[in-house]
């Protein structure tokens, strides 16, 4: 396997950036999405400086995470509320993990204090991933919305600076 590395997002990365992001809501526990934006949608809804991409050593694009904004208020500048998603076929080597510790990073060195996501309970990988990189839990949102005819839960995890 080629070496993985993490890089800032481009606008070049966006066709498989959405490709990414399709498969995952095409797999029915990422989101209640169910199709991706448009390039100009994700981009006008993240933050610039906290979106970056999983590559291999070829320069092929294995996953993403981003991060928007969870409030306009002065207040909640530093929380953000996080998405991250790996191609199917890259999925159990390590890239969500690299991807979300080079976020978490990126987060702390600008300030932000809160990092928070909201996590369907059948996808088990993503609560474990959290959960190792220092997320909690704080609630869980129970039949908040239906999806595919189905009303579903959505755990509500967070995580908090240490050094913020």
């Amino acid at each position: 396997m080629a070496e993985i590395t993490v890089r800032p997002m481009s606008v070049d990365d966006a066709d498989r950036v959405l490709a990414i992001y399709q498969a995952g809501l095409d797999g029915g526990d990422a989101s209640f999405e169910t199709t991706a934006p448009t390039w100009a949608a994700f981009d006008a809804a993240r933050l610039p400086q906290h979106r970056f991409v999983a590559v291999d050593g070829h320069g092929a694009v294995l996953g993403w995470v981003a991060v928007s904004p969870t409030s306009t208020r002065p207040v909640y500048a530093g929380v953000v509320e996080h998405s991250i998603y790996v191609d199917p076929a890259a999925r159990g080597q390590g890239v969500a993990r690299l991807l979300l510790d080079t976020l978490i990073t990126s987060t702390e060195a600008a300030g932000i204090w809160t990092i928070q996501s909201g996590v369907f309970g059948e996808n088990t990988a993503s609560l474990t991933l959290h959960q190792r990189a220092g997320f909690r839990v704080i609630g869980v949102r129970e039949r908040v919305g239906c999806h595919h005819g189905r009303w579903r839960d959505v755990i509500l995890l967070e995580r908090r600076s240490r050094s913020i």
